[in-house]
């Protein structure tokens, strides 16, 4: 059963996704998605880089697959709302992203991502500052105030289960959707 923190969390990350604006997310808008995480951390190594720039590729590659029955190249708010809320077609491309995003959070390769890095990737998403800094809390920061990649990667797949509510990640949707 999808709950309304589902439709919510997706409803966000549409709009974001969504980098010109236009209502419907295209393969630009994933490319300028993943340029921009990127660029939070220049000195990643080449295979972390690579991994997250296929992650975001995928995941516009499972979209359009899944989605663009018409072949105009475009996946409207409706349609990506039924596919990622739909685990059976969308679970191995989440998987792959929440792996290489927390991923690349791990600068130092200790396992660990710590808080600056977390949040300048979050806000390279597009996420609100206040909303990421909740989300940090909530996965409960060890000494150092890092957070295991681990922790990161299941909040992520967490956020895109529609029967989930009361997650951490809701604390993203916190005063900007309802």
């Amino acid at each position: 059963m999808r709950t309304s923190e589902a439709t919510d969390r997706v409803q966000l990350v549409f709009s974001l996704f969504d980098a010109d604006g236009n209502g419907y997310l295209e393969r630009g808008d994933f490319e300028l998605m993943g340029s921009r995480v990127l660029a939070t951390e220049p000195g990643a190594d080449e295979a972390a880089k690579s991994a997250l720039l296929g992650a975001f590729r995928r995941y516009w590659t499972t979209l359009v697959t899944e989605l663009d029955a018409n072949g105009d190249g475009k996946v409207s708010r409706e349609e990506f709302t039924a596919i990622v809320l739909a685990p059976e077609r969308f679970e191995e491309t989440v998987d792959e992203f929440a792996e290489a995003l927390a991923a690349y959070g791990d600068v130092n390769g200790d396992g660990f991502v710590p808080r600056p890095v977390f949040v300048a990737l979050m806000t390279a998403i597009g996420f609100a500052r206040p909303n990421i800094e909740t989300l940090f809390e909530a996965f409960g920061p060890v000494s150092g105030d890092r957070i295991p990649v681990a922790t990161w990667a299941e909040g992520i797949r967490e956020y895109y289960q529609p029967e989930k509510a009361g997650i951490a990640g809701d604390h993203l949707t916190a005063g900007l959707v309802g």
